[in-house]
């Protein structure tokens, strides 16, 4: 009377968000199985190795089950979240009531929710991350406990089925592991090849503790509790592993030159004051990071060779005639290098506007992927960080990135006479494919000109 039929339950799967993307990792779910939802709106947020995306659903009903815990990567493509869409149908919570009144046969009723997934069938065929804690143990299980009791071993009923993959099973069968026998130290109990092996060897880990016996007794335990905090193992996924995968390619891909200079940006700093107390800067971000940002879309308007990047299939030189000019904005699951797109045409007014917006957005965790694609040209500012200049990896795809340093008070010979001054000190690295030392010099030294001499942000542009 109450089941609800898979003709009315729509499984969302996750999409992809990130053009190309294979996976992404639930951070949090905004509903939970018996709330309503109606199109468009927001169930879950998840992270692709690109940024943090929430995602609508795209249907109105009741929410029957959530496929996965918050932590877990799902592989596009994958379902969810199982929906019932019919209109009027009661939710799973008062359904479990009415089973006990009706009769025994009523009493798998929590496992219908196996065949709800669509298209997937029951758990023992869906996708390789089902079979965990699924809805089909409760049932079987009462049965095996009873069979396992009589046959003196209990524990076989509380087993469900190990969470491995396929090249783990393998292993595991090879080495004649029961894989019930494997503690697993995977993301959400999977066992991973370590436990495996840890399980074919148990008297390893004997021979470890077995000193102990001939040191004092006191010794073993404050020792075995220190070293068990000396190491904390944190799973790189998400944007942290993109990033490190991008600059491991950037770095061992093009050949990377840096240059400094040191130059005093005390009139820049000045213009900065000035340009918060005016009108047409009111309510938008003004530092030295937006003059900075303009001064090097001048000095690459007066050297466009610049912008540009190398296409190392086809062995040409792609000259860019727009600038999207990417900001690395450090966050909590890592760095990540959004762009402002065709900043080369914003007036200084659009420029601190689109700056505001990128760095508010990164912070709050909300850039899309979209942003971070197409850039031609990076800043990043570690003088934030109280640095004075480092030597920064190129953006993958792009041809320089100008690293800002700390600016401080520094003695400096300024009229002829040392005076204190603000100073700091430029990093530029370019790809020494495309971009010969000469370039790149006088890049670098026309944004320090027009940092020393801003005025030349008129008499340049």
């Amino acid at each position: 009377m109450t089941t609800m039929t898979q003709a009315s339950v729509r499984e969302f799967k996750m999409p992809d968000v990130g053009e190309g993307l294979t996976e992404a990792e639930i951070l949090k779910w905004y509903v939970q199985p018996g709330d309503t939802v109606t199109d468009g709106q927001v169930v879950c947020e998840v992270e692709t190795a690109k940024a943090a995306v929430e995602l609508p659903i795209p249907y109105d009903g009741v929410v029957r089950e959530l496929h996965f815990a918050e932590g877990t990567t799902v592989d596009v493509g994958t379902a969810i979240i199982a929906v019932d869409i019919a209109g009027g149908a009661p939710e799973p919570v008062p359904a479990e009531p009415a089973a006990p009144a009706e009769a025994p046969a009523e009493e798998p009723k929590p496992q219908g929710r196996q065949p709800v997934l669509v298209g997937y069938g029951v758990a023992t065929s869906s996708t390789k991350r089902r079979p965990r804690k699924g809805p089909e143990i409760p049932v079987p299980a009462a049965a095996q406990a009873v069979q396992s009791e009589l046959n003196g071993h209990a524990p076989a009923a509380e087993k469900p089925r190990p969470l491995a993959k396929p090249p783990v099973r393998k292993l595991a069968k090879d080495l004649g592991v029961d894989l019930h026998t494997v503690t697993p130290s995977g993301p959400d109990g999977i066992i991973t090849r370590e436990d495996v092996h840890a399980a074919a060897t148990p008297q390893a880990a004997e021979p470890v503790t077995a000193p102990a016996v001939t040191a004092p007794a006191v010794m073993p335990a404050p020792v075995a509790s220190y070293d068990m905090a000396r190491e904390t193992r944190i799973p790189v996924k998400g944007v942290r592993k993109a990033t490190a995968a991008a600059m491991v390619g950037s770095a061992f891909t093009a050949p990377h030159v840096t240059e400094f200079v040191t130059v005093d940006v005390t009139r820049t700093m000045k213009l900065v004051e000035e340009l918060k107390q005016d009108r047409e800067m009111q309510g938008l971000r003004v530092n030295p990071l937006l003059l900075i940002a303009k001064a090097l879309l001048v000095a690459i308007k007066r050297n466009p060779g610049i912008n540009a990047s190398w296409d190392e299939a086809n062995q040409e030189i792609v000259q860019k005639h727009y600038v999207n000019l990417g900001i690395a904005a450090a966050t909590p699951r890592g760095l990540i290098v959004p762009n402002i797109k065709d900043a080369h045409d914003k007036t200084l007014p659009k420029l601190a506007e689109a700056l505001g917006e990128l760095v508010t957005t990164a912070r709050d965790g909300k850039t899309s992927p979209a942003a971070m694609q197409g850039g031609t040209v990076t800043i990043t500012n570690v003088g934030v960080f109280g640095v004075d200049t480092g030597t920064p990896i190129l953006n993958p795809g792009e041809s320089a990135i100008l690293a800002i340093g700390a600016i401080k008070l520094q003695p400096w010979v300024h009229n002829g006479k040392v005076k204190p001054r603000q100073v700091t000190t430029l990093a530029l690295s370019f790809d020494h494919r495309l971009v010969d030392g000469e370039l790149g010099s006088k890049v670098l030294a026309d944004v320090a000109a027009i940092l020393e001499q801003p005025k030349r942000l008129i008499t340049w542009a």
